[in-house]
């Protein structure tokens, strides 16, 4: 195998809070720069979404195309196609790797045409089921059939998600490989050190404290949380919530916590780049989604000893043990969740244990360091395979 250097664009829609630029920017910044050369291409956040460079002061250096961003706009797709085939032209990658549907299609289709010998894409859950109508869903996956075929690797976040696209018809088996996230799990393992600084800052003293960290958009099904926390709160009526985020439902789940008479025990938090500070302080951690890659705020979690409660959906459960780590409940099912939490919060011995379970299988799976080797584990092989002159 030769020793020349490896290069790499890898495109991500935008960096919003969230999994996959997480993900995205930890590859961008830790592959071995003996080995590999890195461009990372993103586009830009919606209004209320925040970016994750900003909130965790990072300084990831990124080429921004603007459009490249979330939204479907037909003719602005066509000039960021453009745009990347002239950037692909330039830079010469031996791999392209796609992260995020929209990125996904349009940096596909760029290296395509570009002529790029290797095209990787990472799917970090999908958008295949409970986004859409039927008729767009249709088309999207049509798109992402045709795409496949063109694509030397697919990776997947869990063995759910895996499983779930072939099952939809989306590329062959052998095409496919699991990978999970990895984090940089320090802080979060060292949680507990921190322990009693948000209480103070809240003024909640010893309340007992149930989370959400999710954007607040309909798929992250907060009127769930809500309406369980509605229900929570006559069993324990000291019980408090955190809602964590941002994003297009904030003023509509606000209207929601007044109505509810929850005013008093719900505080919006916002984005927070403290997140060790966060979950040291929480008893239970909750997540309302109705679709899930690989959660990314249930992992942080459970690497802060915090036990967890989630609906049953996507790759929740490739991450939470039913009755080990955590507790996991139907899709859409607030009194299943408010129940859960009741259970977890009547039972500290519970808690401990649980968390103490989600800590080990967190720290053996999600490490930054295991998800590094194996990419560029999986590049090596892709040069080796095909035979690329480098």
């Amino acid at each position: 195998m030769s020793t020349a250097t490896i290069r790499v664009v890898r495109l991500i829609a935008r960096l919003n809070i969230g999994g996959p630029a997480i993900h995205a920017t930890l590859l961008h910044e830790r592959l071995n720069p003996a080995r590999f050369e890195s461009t990372l291409v993103t586009g830009t956040e919606e209004a209320g979404e925040g970016n994750y460079l900003e909130l965790h002061g990072r300084t990831a250096k990124v080429e921004v195309i603007p459009d490249l961003g979330r939204e479907i706009r037909p003719l602005r797709d066509v000039q960021t196609l453009s745009r990347l085939v002239s950037l692909m032209r330039r830079i010469r990658p031996h791999v392209v790797h796609t992260h995020t549907a929209k990125a996904g299609a349009v940096g596909r289709a760029a290296a395509i045409l570009a002529g790029v010998p290797a095209v990787v894409h990472t799917y970090h859950g999908h958008v295949l089921r409970g986004y859409f109508s039927p008729a767009k869903t249709a088309v999207y996956r049509g798109i992402e059939q045709s795409l496949a075929w063109k694509t030397d690797r697919l990776l997947a976040v869990t063995t759910r998600v895996r499983d779930e696209l072939i099952a939809l018809g989306v590329g062959k088996a052998s095409q496919y490989r699991a990978v999970p996230l990895g984090f940089d799990l320090v802080p979060l393992l060292a949680a507990e050190r921190r322990r009693g600084e948000l209480r103070a800052e809240l003024g909640v003293g010893d309340a007992p404290l149930i989370g959400i960290v999710a954007r607040l958009v309909p798929i992250k099904a907060h009127e769930v949380f809500l309406a369980a926390a509605a229900e929570v709160r006559r069993q324990v009526p000291g019980a408090r919530f955190l809602i964590v985020g941002d994003g297009e439902l904030r003023q509509t789940l606000e209207l929601q916590t007044a109505a509810l008479g929850l005013t008093a025990a719900v505080r919006f938090l916002g984005w927070r780049a403290d997140i060790d500070r966060l979950y040291a302080d929480i008893d239970v951690m909750a997540l309302t989604s109705r679709n899930e890659g690989s959660p990314v705020a249930l992992i942080e979690a459970m690497a802060a000893g915090v036990p967890v409660v989630s609906t049953d959906v996507g790759g929740v459960a490739d991450v939470v043990e039913h009755g080990v780590s955590g507790l996991l409940a139907p899709m859409d099912d607030a009194a299943a969740v408010a129940r859960h939490v009741v259970t977890l919060l009547a039972d500290p011995a519970m808690r401990r244990t649980m968390g103490q379970h989600g800590r080990t299988k967190v720290a053996a799976t999600y490490d930054a360091g295991r998800l590094v080797t194996d990419i560029e584990t999986l590049y090596e092989d892709l040069i080796r395979e095909k035979q690329i002159r480098l």
